[in-house]
């Protein structure tokens, strides 16, 4: 049974309806979680998310925390539900400006190599820095209410109440991190992204065939697939809809996969995740149009030559790579791009690189990479 905590602040995400958010599950990460942490994210299926360093022990020199607060959500927000008494939080962002990133970016790691590093790197776990975080702006105390069992003469009922500080976190942000230094470039990402559509191809063709038809029913609805990502990480009830049919069949196959089937479909989904809505809906109608094949290659003429590229470039695309796309293609295309933070004009193939861009396009790089090996496995 979920926490009073867990349940307020999954509550409090889904009334927000607000993107990419992380709901922090437990209070001893909601006192732990800031600015800079470093989070890894085991291969196992594990609920919890083990934080471990700052990212600015890993790079030379002394940094300021200075962060950018937006009161755009500083209003009382009151959760609506039945189970739910008497509680309201107020909230806000607390941003880490792009300027510092960009920062960040062009200075150099420490010669030595923190050890837990050097493990992630052996191991290929998935390290995240926290970009952003959500705070409760005053000392709240939470209050829940449940039915318990009926006698012949009442209902008995339990009560339960939480006091959070004030500055708790209840949920963040995060990017991957990708170390340019020490062989961290493009054919590192080119091989995580590789390593996981070799897993997926040792799935029977059946399996691949219902998650990449139901993936892309739930292409278009970020709640469904954020369900999914919950009940694989901690079953806990039946879903409805595509992800039932995708966790029915992930039931049947489970001893016929040599490692757990789960971890491969949540990098899927967490990929996606990561995705603009917008982005989401265009790979929906590229799927369709069977044009993943020519999006993978474009994308990667982009990020091969200028992954290590801190400064703004300009560049222009391949005409051989954007004939075969057909003119809605490159327009889809083009609108993917556009979503990465490229500026990309309407008949024109010329954009520039910026290292702000890196990010978003290797997700996107991901992200069709593997739903191309579910679409023709």
């Amino acid at each position: 049974m979920a926490s009073i905590f867990e349940t307020y602040v999954n509550m409090l995400l889904k009334e927000m309806n607000t993107e990419n958010l992380k709901p922090i599950m437990s209070m001893d990460n909601a006192s732990k979680m800031q600015h800079f942490n470093l989070i890894k994210k085991k291969k196992k299926i594990d609920s919890t998310k083990k934080i471990e360093l700052n990212i600015l022990t890993l790079l030379k020199g002394r940094y300021g925390m200075d962060v950018d607060v937006n009161f755009g959500l500083d209003a009382s927000m009151s959760v609506d539900a039945s189970k739910l008494q008497q509680s309201s939080l107020n909230i806000q962002f607390v941003r880490i400006p792009p300027q510092v990133w960009k920062d960040l970016q062009e200075r150099k790691t420490l010669e030595k190599e923190p050890s837990f590093l050097t493990q992630c790197r052996k191991r290929r776990e998935n390290l995240y820095v926290v970009t952003e975080i959500l705070i409760l702006t005053k000392k709240t105390t939470l209050h829940e209410i449940r039915h318990g069992n009926a006698t012949a003469k009442c209902l008995k009922f339990t009560s339960t109440k939480l006091t959070l500080p004030k500055g708790t976190v209840m949920a963040y942000r995060r990017k991957q991190l990708v170390l340019s230094a020490k062989g961290w470039d493009f054919q590192y990402l080119q091989e995580k992204i590789s390593n996981e559509m070799e897993a997926l191809a040792t799935y029977p063709k059946n399996l691949q065939d219902t998650l990449f038809q139901n993936i892309l029913a739930m292409l278009g609805d970020r709640g469904a697939l954020q369900n999914l990502i919950d009940m694989l990480e901690n079953p806990s009830a039946d879903l409805d809809g595509p992800g039932s049919i995708i966790l029915n069949e992930l039931r049947k196959h489970a001893r016929d996969l040599s490692t757990p089937s789960e971890y491969h479909i949540i990098c899927v989904l967490d990929v996606l995740m990561a995705l603009s809505n917008t982005q989401r809906d265009l790979l929906a109608t590229s799927i369709k149009m069977r044009i993943l094949v020519q999006q993978r290659e474009l994308v990667r003429s982009i990020l091969e030559p200028h992954f290590m590229y801190t400064q703004s470039s300009p560049f222009t695309l391949p005409p051989d790579l954007l004939t075969p796309l057909g003119d809605e293609g490159v327009d889809i295309t083009y609108g993917l791009l556009q979503e990465c933070g490229l500026p990309m004009e309407p008949d024109s193939p010329a954009s520039v690189w910026d290292a702000e861009v890196k990010g978003p396009l290797s997700v996107l790089y991901g992200a069709i990479s593997l739903l191309q090996q579910l679409a023709d496995p």
